[in-house]
């Protein structure tokens, strides 16, 4: 099975060695924060051709507080797909303990921030038909849409074809080699938890230790990926109902919230604003775990305001289209996911995030560059996986599945709202800096 799983990741990539000569680092003091070192490592544009073009990569590292007790490079992503790695690994996210202990280092994943960040028309893209086609012609013309702002992106950015995340594994090795460092230790959020698992398949002789938090689940196909997270924002949102009954500073306590977030739909359209905006707010102020916050919100509809990664809208296109098999037959199947996601979550319409995301690679038929499988890290050390219960973006139901992949990984649940839990509590952070630094035994935990 190692065998095949490696072939189908290494498809698209050239098997190096892992010890190829790699040139160091030319270190400077970062711009926005001198402390910090900023730096750049070349890669090969496409992993099969070396030889031929070359890209540069953003990194950044804080070097380790207490360097005599250094244990080594701690790789940090934050996900997105858009984030900046580089600037994550400048931010005081990780304990003070865990920051003395290790270099911190983040790298721009190609196709992100300093790293030839895709940037798809935005004059392109607000063209967009309804996500939610009715009916035959509906679909064709999102299809058609999507397969314009596509093949205009791809146009612009010559990496766009080269951005999916077993490609940005290939290049996290690459910045190791570039460290000088034998193994490497990894902390990822949401979709950084995609890279540090496809790192841990590539190069699991090379993990010291992991920590993946709200995590992704690689083997889902379309159905999974949507409708898991339908199942999880409902529920989720019967935690927020239930809390609001219990909780005297909740702004909807005492009345009907289900009525009172029907009413706020309607008020949306009546101002101007539109329910799928409010319905939008609604589900990112759920993923936060902000009860109050979306309490506030439903009472008063008139403060919504939205904001995302950088180039997310952009990198759905070219990495999340890549790295999951989200493709559509005809109109008939995607009618049918879309009353499955409506059962599974009436309240919100759906799933915010699966919706988009599926519904923007209509019209792709093409094979991803990176599809789905079961996870296989047996040359890996356990994985240590954090999650909380009634995560919407990845969903309780994804953590679960990957530690029955993961042989020997072990679950630390937070017992509430929340996407990345590393700062829900000591616990959750005592569990994830124990494992990082070795200093206990993983074992499964419910903080």
């Amino acid at each position: 099975m190692r065998t095949l799983l490696v072939t189908a990741l290494t498809a698209s990539l050239l098997v190096v060695a892992p010890e190829a000569h790699a040139a160091t680092i030319a270190w400077q003091p970062c711009p926005d924060q001198p402390a910090a070192e900023c730096g750049t490592v070349t890669v090969p544009l496409d992993w099969t051709d070396p030889r031929g073009p070359a890209v540069d990569l953003a990194v950044s590292r804080v070097r380790a507080t207490d360097p005599s007790r250094r244990i080594g490079v701690l790789f940090v992503d934050a996900g997105g797909p858009g984030g900046s790695g580089a600037e994550f690994a400048r931010a005081p996210y990780l304990s003070a303990q865990v920051r003395a202990r290790f270099d911190v280092v983040g790298f721009d994943q190609l196709g992100t921030n300093a790293s030839s960040a895709i940037r798809c028309s935005s004059e392109l893209m607000a063209r967009q038909p309804d996500d939610d086609p009715a009916d035959e012609a509906a679909f064709a013309a999102l299809a058609e849409h999507n397969r314009a702002v596509r093949d205009d992106c791809r146009a612009r950015h010559p990496v766009f074809d080269h951005v999916d995340t077993a490609r940005s594994a290939r290049d996290l090795d690459a910045v190791r080699r570039a460290l000088g460092e034998r193994r490497i230790s990894f902390y990822g959020i949401s979709y950084g938890t995609l890279l540090g698992q496809q790192y841990a398949e590539l190069f699991g002789a090379r993990v010291r230790s992991m920590v993946l938090d709200g995590v992704i689940d690689h083997s889902v196909d379309l159905r999974r990926f949507v409708v898991d997270r339908a199942r999880a924002v409902e529920e989720a949102f019967g935690v927020f109902v239930t809390w609001c009954a219990e909780n005297a500073t909740c702004a909807l306590h005492g009345r009907d919230v289900h009525a009172a977030w029907e009413q706020a739909l309607d008020q949306a359209d009546e101002i101007g604003l539109g329910r799928r905006e409010l319905i939008a707010w609604a589900y990112y102020e759920i993923r936060g775990g902000s009860w109050e916050s979306l309490a506030s919100l439903i009472a008063d509809v008139g403060g919504a305001r939205l904001a995302f990664e950088p180039n997310y809208d952009s990198l759905r296109y070219a990495v999340v289209c890549q790295d999951f098999a989200l493709r559509f037959a005809d109109f008939g199947e995607y009618r049918a996911l879309r009353r499955a996601e409506l059962r599974a979550a009436p309240t919100l319409r759906g799933t915010l995030l699966g919706h988009q995301e599926a519904t923007t690679c209509i019209g792709f038929t093409d094979r991803p560059s990176n599809p789905p499988h079961r996870l296989d890290v047996d040359d890996a050390p356990p994985l240590l996986l954090l999650t909380s219960r009634y995560d919407v973006a990845t969903p309780y139901a994804w953590a679960r599945n990957v530690q029955r992949q993961a042989k020997g990984a072990h679950l630390v649940t937070f017992d509430g709202p929340g996407h990345g839990v590393y700062h829900a509590g000591d616990c959750t952070r005592t569990a994830a800096d124990h494992h990082l630094l070795g200093t206990a035994t993983a074992r499964d935990v419910t903080c």
